[in-house]
């Protein structure tokens, strides 16, 4: 019989996520993500931060390469797995990480333009357009 271990947690991408594949053609993505805590202490509100290690398998891997960037909301669905080993100096080592069995991607929301982005904004396809003259002339 199996112990019950599901884990659901929210949060959101503290660096972009790294992807590789292993010899057998299957590949593993993985992604670090922070969750907040709020509480309130003697009436003033604390913040608590929690990161863990998420590691997606498969198919679940390719789409988080693909959807996932650091800032980015999720909610991950899974299990807990603990790896062990003996460090080069014979400490034993462990960490626990997150085994995703189900990511949904919290939709981007793009921050409101203020005067000065709006501005900055206007701006790039000029910019844009110089550094492609430049390039053409470098040829």
């Amino acid at each position: 019989m199996n112990a019950l271990n599901s884990v659901l947690i929210e949060g959101n991408l503290v660096r972009d996520p790294e992807s590789r594949d292993l010899p057998t053609g299957t590949q593993v993505c993985n992604f670090s993500l922070a969750s907040d805590r709020f509480y309130k202490q003697n009436e003033i509100l604390e913040r608590e931060v929690s990161y863990f290690d998420v590691e997606a398998w498969s198919r679940l891997a390719q789409n988080c390469a693909t959807n996932l960037k650091k800032g980015r909301g999720v909610r991950v669905v899974g299990r807990l797995r603990q790896d062990r080993w003996t460090d080069p100096d014979g400490r034993a080592r462990s960490r626990v990480k997150i085994v995703a069995e189900h990511v949904e991607f919290k939709p981007v929301f793009k921050k409101p333009e203020t005067a000065e982005s709006a501005a900055e904004t206007a701006a790039q396809p000029q910019a844009v357009k110089e550094r492609e003259e430049e390039a053409e002339a470098v040829f």
